[in-house]
């Protein structure tokens, strides 16, 4: 390669870099492992990330059973080694995939169309936006401070560039929108509202409400769902222009952060607007059933000024999961699954009450809730680790207002008994400090 571009050394070739950027000495690098001791290493660190541990986190990512066909199905050759299905039309089977995924999505949100699968529910609702500006040809958006922060944190990067004014409207006593502020919070060039229903409280918005709000400015209204599986019990938001979800709930594994699977479905008047690909269903000239690649919104297929979308890896991969999970939930299934959420939920929120104030306690909520304390959710997430439980996400960086206070979430796979040792935690600590409280005031009467 050298002697291709004319030169005698490595070190000729670096010479146009300042020697103090230069590294003068071998790579601090481990020695050479053997296979098995490279398999044993990953095994040991694998053991770190909390193996064994009961979780009630939530926010946005989901601990929810997968069952074990999704892994069996999803690693046949055809679908794990596939790139972006650029030329889709030649494959039925990937076709008939991801057609399936869209009659499930909106069988499911109560949409008209849906998208084959974007990065994730933050970026899904960011593109839900640009979206709702290109179909009104308005700039301004309003959104909702019950949104969760991070899909808000994306949101903003997308309008920084985009020149999209943002504007916020806060939550009411019950943790849901509040609907004067949000009246207030519409101009003449609001394109859209955006609301999360369950929201980042885990509180179920009153959608018809906000929906009646502003399409009587004239705004489109986007909803988020970050947890699919509360359309299993919860009414779809059918009052809503678009619908930005993430699916990671249904059988895609939380795997630290990604990948995840993001929806966007809306009415079908708005599909010429819609990111991501669409597959449609035909028939050949034998009057056969075929699929093909009805809508590509890709710089590739189309105009790169036209483009709406730029996905480009292998989300049909991850959706593939989500499409075999609900295939072997069902309506049924996925009904009773909700419903396992609630109840476990409702005990926890039931029981840890008795030791916090439950924020929030009459709006109605799905499988999550906010508990405040007077102790510090860090301190009491540090006692609870000792037991190999991971406690609430303490919300102090995200609402500062709200004191003390934490998102606890339990999910089917969240046993009575994990709840009940939570509960012992906050016990014991209250237990000890009424045993030293007494101790004191003993001292004091000697």
């Amino acid at each position: 390669m050298l002697k291709a571009i004319g030169l005698r050394s490595v070190d000729e070739l670096f010479a146009p870099i300042p020697a103090e950027y230069r590294l003068n000495r071998d790579l601090k690098v481990p020695r050479q492992m053997a296979e098995s001791e490279i398999v044993d290493y990953f095994r040991q660190r694998s053991k770190e990330n909390g193996e064994g541990y009961a979780s009630f986190l939530g926010a946005g990512a989901y601990s929810h059973y997968r069952p074990v066909i999704i892994d069996s199905l999803i690693s046949r050759g055809e679908f794990l080694t596939a790139y972006t299905p650029y030329q889709a039309e030649i494959s039925q089977g990937t076709l008939q995939s991801i057609f399936e995924f869209q009659t499930m999505i909106c069988e499911l949100t109560g949409m008209e169309v849906a998208n084959a699968s974007m990065y994730d529910g933050s970026t899904a609702a960011a593109e839900a936006v640009m979206m709702a500006v290109r179909l009104t040809g308005r700039r301004s958006v309003v959104v909702a401070r019950s949104l969760h922060p991070e899909y808000r944190e994306v949101l903003a990067t997308y309008a920084t560039h985009q020149g999209m004014p943002l504007s916020v409207a806060g939550f009411g006593d019950d943790g849901r929108v509040n609907l004067a502020q949000l009246q207030k919070s519409i101009s003449s060039d609001t394109a859209c509202v955006l609301i999360q229903s369950p929201n980042f409280f885990g509180t179920i918005e009153d959608v018809a409400a906000i929906a009646e709000i502003a399409h009587k400015n004239g705004a489109m209204l986007v909803v988020s769902i970050a947890e699919a599986v509360s359309l299993g019990i919860v009414e779809p938001p059918r009052e809503a222009d678009v619908i930005a979800m993430e699916a990671q709930s249904f059988g895609v594994p939380l795997g630290f952060g990604g990948p995840h699977c993001g929806v966007i479905a809306t009415r079908e008047k708005f599909v010429r607007q819609m990111p991501g690909r669409l597959v449609g269903q035909t028939v050949d000239k034998q009057g056969r059933r075929g699929f093909v690649l009805t809508l590509a919104t890709r710089e590739q297929h189309i105009r790169r000024e036209k483009a709406t979308s730029n996905i480009c890896t292998n989300q049909a991969l991850v959706a593939l999961m989500v499409n075999i999970f609900m295939t072997v939930y069902g309506k049924v299934g996925l009904k009773e699954l909700a419903k396992q959420n609630l109840a476990k939920t409702a005990y926890a929120a039931t029981q840890l009450s008795k030791h916090g104030k439950l924020l929030f306690e009459h709006a109605p909520r799905f499988n999550e809730f906010v508990l405040t304390t007077e102790e510090d959710p860090k301190r009491i997430n540090g006692r609870l680790l000792e037991r190999k439980i991971v406690g609430g996400l303490p919300l102090n960086k995200f609402y500062p207002e709200l004191g003390n206070a934490a998102l606890w979430c339990c999910t089917e796979l969240t046993a009575r008994s994990v709840i009940d040792g939570a509960v012992e935690v906050f016990a014991n600590r209250e237990g000890a400090r009424s045993a030293k409280e007494e101790a004191s005031v003993e001292e004091v009467a000697r």
